[in-house]
């Protein structure tokens, strides 16, 4: 999912600083974070950690241990992922392997100590066609045939991770359109599939990834593949400057009301986003969408993290709420990233597929608690 995957309810109202460069230019698309402070990993003891079931114990162990296959070459966690191989899944087993493997960290920021704040994103479902039809007139873009992106790395080693985007006009790269020229004039790029609803596509946008249920049943999946190199900026905020919704008003079900009753306006509210997302089709399957370790999210156990203060392939200890106000006290793993998710103590939880999923998801933005259960005797990460 490159969470590149954005949790609607921050995003569609959070504010996404201009970058410096051109605007074609970004880091996968991933609105730049505002810089934070160090992080503070503060030694602790598994005494320390809140109790968990046998079942979410067991449960965030094996979301941990399905990407082990990628990490067995990572240099941190490759011998951990190795001795995992061989662990009986008994709650018993769980507990001894962890506690001769790992140390325990609490993590800590400047501003608020322990606490800080656990959101969750989900995996979209729409309905879609392979064909475009009355019922599904909205394109579903590949990446651009005529697109040129270059890594600007290779020649300025402070722009790690940063890409520009363009089209050659004659002998210029010039920015990519963006997205009110792409929904007016249409593109040079394959169209994967097609969708029901104009908003319908900016939601999956958002998210990154989705599935589009087809009439015959089958369940399509679509995948970030690239983005048209500029900024995202919330729709949602676009509407509050507007005077059309109040700040604490905007979510996702809000907006798709007022996008019902005002269909003309729509084209005017999409433009004030110049991102615009393109996709590739994923083999069909039931498991979680990829995130940016490249492994299924399992819903429930697995969160997309800073890598600045954890780095992927990470086991952590989670407590915090559900938005009901009940308990989520497990273990789970750093599988994933995304442009909003900045800070020292900050996680956002994958709840899995479909409507059910992206209520809770949406409504989440509770307090809570993260430990870094780390490999003993590897250094820390450092910024």
């Amino acid at each position: 999912m490159t969470h590149f995957r954005f949790p609607w309810r921050r995003l569609l109202i959070g504010v996404v600083p201009a970058l410096a460069l051109l605007s074609a230019c970004d880091n996968d698309n991933k609105p730049v974070a505002p810089p934070h402070p160090v992080a503070t990993y503060a030694p602790a003891s598994w005494s320390d950690l809140p109790k968990v079931s046998d079942g979410d114990l067991q449960a965030g162990f094996a979301a941990w241990r399905s990407a082990c296959q990628r990490l067995a070459k990572d240099a941190i966690w490759g011998a951990t992922c190795a001795a995992a191989q061989t662990v009986d899944t008994s709650p018993a087993a769980i507990r001894t392997f962890l506690e001769a493997q790992l140390q325990v960290y609490g993590l800590r920021s400047a501003e608020k100590g322990e606490h800080g704040l656990i959101t969750g994103y989900y995996e979209p479902v729409y309905s879609g066609s392979l064909k475009a039809d009355a019922q599904h007139p909205v394109p579903v873009y590949g990446v651009p045939t005529d697109m040129i992106s270059v890594q600007l790395d290779s020649l300025y080693p402070e722009l790690k991770g940063k890409r520009l985007r363009g089209r050659l006009d004659g002998q210029v790269l010039r920015p990519y359109d963006d997205a009110a020229t792409i929904q007016r004039q249409g593109i040079n790029a394959p169209v994967v599939a097609w969708m029901r609803d104009p908003m319908d596509l900016q939601f999956l946008q958002i998210q990154g990834s989705g599935r589009l249920q087809l009439d015959s049943g089958r369940q399509l999946r679509v995948g970030y593949a690239d983005q048209n190199g500029h900024p995202y900026r919330p729709v949602g905020r676009w509407l509050v400057e507007q005077g059309l919704l109040k700040k604490e008003e905007v979510s996702m079900g809000r907006i798709r009301e007022w996008a019902v009753a005002n269909p003309q306006r729509v084209p005017e509210l999409l433009a004030s986003n110049p991102s615009y997302v393109f996709f590739s089709l994923r083999p069909d399957s039931n498991e979680g969408p990829r995130g940016s370790l490249n492994v299924p999210l399992t819903a429930g156990y697995s969160v997309a993290i800073d890598r600045k203060v954890i780095p992927l392939g990470s086991l952590l200890w989670l407590s915090t709420t559900r938005p009901d106000g009940s308990p989520v006290v497990r273990p789970v793993a750093a599988q994933d990233t995304g442009g909003a998710i900045a800070g020292e103590v900050r996680a956002d939880l994958f709840w899995g597929t479909g409507d059910e999923a992206g209520e809770l998801a949406g409504n989440m933005k509770q307090e809570g608690q993260v430990w870094l259960l780390w490999p003993k005797g590897a250094a820390l990460p450092t910024p």
